[in-house]
């Protein structure tokens, strides 16, 4: 099995995420002794592009070169668009339709980090399963209602693969070596790397909420997944006393010691952030934005937005277009 892939780099990109994809090839040829994997890096323009922590990487290819090389010898197996921070500002329709063209031609795509969101803004993550960092998830859904995204490490579907970035671009990549190969070169890569094994895909993005948020209370955490699973149609604290099968003033009591606050205010605080996320990554009006995280008016959700973060939703928008604009 040998396979030919492309990164694709988007100005942005996440360093750790582009490395953590690529380097498990070059160990795979290194512990297997011939180049099973062969690659290259593209950019739109054939330009250096700098990552988010501003170094610049070389790269190979143009576009216009990929698409010449698609209908000849060098065409790749495998392309993986590499992408990070404000990938909403990156709208290239020449890319999107090269990328249709690859995968129409029978070539995998595949989005690192945030790559779904370039994908998906091609068109091929309509009812498709993929993955996307956990940050970028909630401005994703919104703006691609039809592709089925998970908050999970990495999601192969047919041809098509798609990671959340950090370390799950290595789960996936091995995921696709022990796919070409078997467990025994999946294990001599990992044993390079310090790892013990390959996650699953649908381990968790994010830290479980016990130790991110330092609460041991294991009443206090069923309450808030409950609230996290119900932004945009939040329960009232009745209902919440009925699922957890708990009083009113005994979760009220709980909050107060484990949070420091009460149920009302983390609830209101935790759609805020999901707010706050949408009106960074997504284009949503500010009316939508209210709607999509459980407010029942505009008035009132700016409101509270200002009381938290002092500042409107309407300035924060504003900020985010000066800083796509820069």
């Amino acid at each position: 099995m040998k396979r030919t892939i492309v990164f694709f780099l988007v100005s942005d990109f996440t360093m750790m995420a582009f490395a953590t994809a690529l380097e498990p090839l070059r160990v795979a040829n290194r512990m297997l002794g011939f180049e099973a994997y062969k690659w290259r890096l593209a950019s739109l323009d054939g330009r250096p592009v700098a990552a988010s922590n501003g170094v610049p990487c070389a790269v190979d290819t143009s576009l216009d070169e990929e698409r010449r090389k698609l209908l000849g010898p060098d065409r790749p197996s495998m392309v993986l668009v590499c992408s990070g921070l404000n990938v909403e500002r990156f709208q290239n329709r020449t890319v999107h339709g090269w990328l249709r063209e690859e995968y129409n031609r029978g070539v995998a795509v595949g989005g690192v980090c945030t790559g779904a969101h370039v994908l998906a803004s091609a068109g091929l993550l309509a009812n498709r399963r993929c993955a996307i960092h956990w940050e970028n998830l909630p401005g994703f859904q919104e703006a691609f209602p039809k592709a089925n995204v998970f908050a999970d490490l990495f999601e192969v579907d047919a041809n098509i693969y798609t990671c959340a970035g950090g370390t799950a671009s290595l789960d996936m990549m091995l995921k696709l070596i022990g796919d070409d190969f078997d467990d025994n070169l999946v294990n001599r890569v990992c044993e390079q790397f310090l790892t013990d094994r390959v996650r699953s895909p649908t381990d968790r993005q994010r830290l479980p909420l016990r130790a991110r948020l330092g609460v041991q209370n294991s009443r206090v955490l069923a309450i808030i997944e409950l609230m996290e699973a119900n932004l945009s149609e939040p329960l009232s604290l009745v209902e919440v006393a009925d699922h957890v099968g708990l009083s009113r003033r005994q979760i009220e009591r709980l909050f107060r010691q484990e949070m420091g606050r009460s149920p009302a205010r983390y609830y209101l605080e935790i759609r805020l952030d999901r707010a706050r996320h949408l009106l960074l990554q997504s284009n949503l009006p500010v009316v939508e934005v209210a709607v999509a995280c459980g407010f029942v008016s505009a008035s009132h959700f700016s409101k509270c937005y200002r009381e938290l973060y002092a500042r409107s939703p309407q300035q924060e928008r504003a900020d985010r277009k000066l800083l796509l604009a820069a």
